[in-house]
């Protein structure tokens, strides 16, 4: 298994919720009531799909293998880069949490940081997915030997075995698809 491409196919799926998070914010913005429900579960895909499981094999497998192997281009993509831009999409998961709990509590004017978080993840990683895509993965393959290129596969390989194993892929594959239903 390609693990760079497996990251690729994975942004898809990512992508796919990013656009179920916007349509439930413009139902929000349009009148209708929170659904706080389904934005637990978009809460839960982003950390435990794209947070946990995908950000997972980058941070600890690819881009540490970038750094080391490649060294300072790579370290200030990955470390000023990459790294800052995963922790400001955990810091906007965190806002929304955390708005979401203040209008359940009835805050109604918190309505405003439910949808300013989650719309500003939604553009965050747009763009940092275009980035991966487009420049960070590119660079990976052009710049790391074949060899690390392998060791980044056979870790993917690995990891991907045991998230299978605990049903990891197929929870939120099917998380997504049930919102997307919804929400289309």
């Amino acid at each position: 298994m390609d693990g760079i491409v497996l990251m690729v196919e994975e942004h898809k799926n990512i992508k796919r919720m990013l656009e179920i998070i916007r349509r439930a914010c413009l139902s929000v913005m349009n009148g209708k009531e929170i659904d706080y429900k389904d934005f637990q579960k978009m809460i839960e895909f982003v950390r435990n799909y794209a947070d946990n499981y995908h950000h997972e094999k980058e941070e600890k497998i690819l881009f540490n293998k970038m750094v080391d192997e490649i060294g300072g281009a790579a370290e200030k993509l990955v470390k000023f880069g990459m790294l800052v831009e995963h922790d400001l999409g955990r810091l906007y998961m965190k806002e929304l949490e955390e708005a979401l709990v203040k209008v359940k509590a009835g805050d109604d004017e918190a309505k405003i940081d439910v949808i300013a978080n989650a719309i500003s993840y939604t553009h965050l990683l747009s763009r940092h997915i275009d980035k991966e895509d487009n420049v960070v993965y590119s660079f990976a393959k052009r710049e790391l030997c074949e060899e690390t290129l392998n060791k980044v596969n056979m870790e993917c390989n690995t990891f991907e075995e045991k998230m299978n194993r605990a049903g990891v892929q197929n929870k939120y594959i099917e998380m997504l698809e049930l919102l997307e239903q919804k929400y289309n």
